[in-house]
């Protein structure tokens, strides 16, 4: 596992510059402000002994200088290296996720994962600033004691005393403290999660007049986040009032010691005012909570982070796709779990080059975890996948990239414009190419109807499910790859606009292999094969005409009843579940953790 103390300094040795240019100025600032009392004894004993000054007050000066130079440096240093640690963790943390395909699983929820990537990196950044200073403090501390000691033993010994209880309380701040940082950040990602979902949901909680039952649900958690709240808060407030206590004394006793030791000849007027400086440097080891807090908050949220980061991504391969590859899809003995539900069972399947194979089957059947391992958005615990004989894990992220493409149910509108999104896959794309795959979507009527048409913001396109279902297939045809996966991607138009589109891309893509994820029995009718799946298991494979003359087959489609209808639709599970026909189960949809466009490295989505 990668310890988050690793992580950070992977992450500082990326901005060693700054770090380095941080713990100098720390240092300096420190022996400056160290020197600075000594300094100001001199300056001191020479005006009442009336000798000349002018040497020991430039001295003053000049030690003043460096002091505010070296923190205005620090300042800049600090905000370069905190500024590029959290960007480096950020960037770690999300192309693991998205490389390992955890976004949206148990495992990391959506609001969780936002949670680790924001306050999380955040919080773990700024452990070397926060340990730069908190050790530049210390150390001031320290030369502070050592100059109370070489001023007056006494003095040194009287100081000394405060230093046990300070490391007691120091001690069980952090012991009892780690846990609840920890504890805190987790249950603000379990909040956050929740209520991505309840928003995802949020037209259907709305029809459905539940908005104070997924209030309720969303909020459950609440009270143990005031709860450890309050216990974080109890913690601070314990530790304050007991270093608050301790300071006075402590100074109070160093003091008294130092008047004594004037009163009876032992320092000068210049070291008892050296006496009250270094005091007050010594001190400000006792009152370093803020660094303890801020150091807990960081360990909490480097775990977090490590725990994302440790999660294992496919390794690339090093094979390129062969120039004569023709489409051939193989799965040999692939078999899926999902914890301990097993989602295939050592599936044997063959699609030839060029075929339109149309995969059906009930909720839960693992159609969508099938599509998902054909780019390698998903890997197979065991057996094999290939494309003309070359297993996936063999390629590199190049030629399966451009071996396999996808188009998906809710198409993800990437890129700025209309044209950018539909180029995203490929931006190299000129526009007669962008425009083609349109009309070859039926997507080119209602862009050229946009504002400024494919010159139009994304943001500024109203466009209906349909339509940005058919951006997406204008963006798979567009990439043009060997094999396309279309994971329902139909779903959002009327049977009569399938079928054009269906007919335009069958035309489009003549050469091409097709994997169809089908819900309709007209998508199935128009495939060359169908792939029946069951439990996991391939039951059947051979045309719809053939299966049609089986009862059980036939049953997938009873509840077809009318046009438009999807049936045997999968529903999202749990209070707020978006309930439209379009939705996906959380069984079907636990392969699509990996189908964002950046979810893997090898695999490139088209929607």
């Amino acid at each position: 596992m990668t310890s988050p103390q690793r992580l950070v300094w992977d992450a500082t040795a990326r901005t060693r510059g700054w770090f380095v240019l941080a713990s100098a100025t720390a240092v300096l600032g420190s022996a400056g402000t160290l020197a600075f009392p000594w300094a100001m004894a001199r300056a001191l004993d020479a005006v009442v002994a009336r000798r000349p000054a002018a040497g020991p007050v430039l001295v003053c000066a000049s030690l003043l200088a460096l002091v505010v130079a070296t923190g205005a440096l620090q300042t800049l240093a600090n905000g370069g290296y905190g500024s590029g640690t959290v960007a480096t963790l950020r960037g770690s943390l999300a192309r693991r996720a998205l490389d390992a395909g955890v976004p949206g699983t148990a495992d990391f929820p959506a609001g969780d994962l936002a949670g680790r990537l924001s306050a999380g990196c955040a919080q773990a950044g700024a452990a070397g600033v926060t340990l730069v200073t908190a050790s530049a403090a210390v150390l001031t501390s320290l030369g502070g004691v050592v100059a109370l000691w070489l001023l007056d033993w006494r003095i040194g010994l009287c100081f000394s005393l405060g230093v046990p209880p300070l490391v007691l309380i120091a001690r069980m701040f952090m012991n009892r403290g780690s846990g609840l940082f920890l504890q805190y950040q987790e249950t603000q990602g379990r909040i956050s999660a929740l209520l991505l979902e309840a928003l995802g949901g949020a037209r259907t909680i709305g029809a459905s007049g539940t908005a104070a039952a997924e209030t309720r649900r969303v909020l459950e958690p609440l009270p143990e986040l005031s709860r450890t709240g309050h216990r974080v808060w109890a913690l601070q407030r314990d530790a304050g009032w007991q270093v608050g206590l301790l300071i006075p004394a402590v100074e109070v006793l160093v003091l008294c010691a130092g008047g004594l030791a004037l009163l009876n000849g032992d320092i000068s007027a210049g070291q008892l005012a050296a006496v009250v400086g270094y005091t007050a440097l010594a001190m400000a080891a006792l009152d370093q909570l803020d660094a303890l807090f801020a150091l807990g908050m960081s360990a909490a949220g480097a775990r977090r982070v490590a725990e994302v980061v440790d999660q294992s991504a496919p390794a690339p391969g090093t094979r390129p796709r062969p120039v004569a590859a023709q489409g051939t899809v193989t799965l040999s003995g692939v078999t899926v779990r999902s914890g301990s539900r097993l989602v295939l069972d050592a599936v044997d399947l063959t699609v030839p080059a060029g075929t339109a194979l149309a995969v059906v089957g009930r909720s839960g059947a693992g159609k969508s975890t099938l599509a998902a391992l054909i780019g390698r958005l998903r890997e197979p615990e065991t057996g094999t996948v290939a494309i003309d004989g070359v297993p996936l894990r063999e390629l590199t992220p190049q030629a399966l990239r451009g071996a396999v493409g996808y188009a998906f149910e809710r198409p993800a509108l990437l890129g700025t414009t209309v044209a950018g999104m539909i180029a995203f896959a490929r931006p190299d794309a000129s526009h007669e190419d962008v425009v083609a795959a349109a009309v070859a979507a039926r997507a080119d009527d209602f862009i050229t109807r946009l504002p400024r048409g494919y010159d139009t913001p994304l943001p500024d396109a109203p466009l209906s499910g349909g339509e940005v279902q058919r951006l997406g297939l204008a963006r798979a045809l567009v990439h043009d790859p060997a094999v396309i996966v279309l994971d329902d991607a139909l779903s959002s138009l009327d049977t009569a606009t399938e079928a054009r589109v269906d007919s335009a891309l069958a035309a489009a893509w003549s050469d091409r292999t097709r994997v169809l994820i089908a819900h309709r029995v007209s998508t199935a009718a128009r495939a060359d094969l169908v792939a029946w799946l069951e439990d996991g298991r391939i039951r059947a494979v051979g045309s719809h005409a053939e299966l049609w003359q089986l009862d059980d087959y036939r049953a997938l489609f009873a509840v077809d009843t009318g046009p438009g209808t999807a049936p045997d639709r999968d529903t999202r599970s749990g209070p707020g579940a978006e309930a439209d026909p379009n939705a996906r189960g959380t069984a079907e949809a636990e392969a699509d953790h990996g189908t964002h466009p950046h979810a893997n490295p090898h695999a490139q989505e088209s929607v």
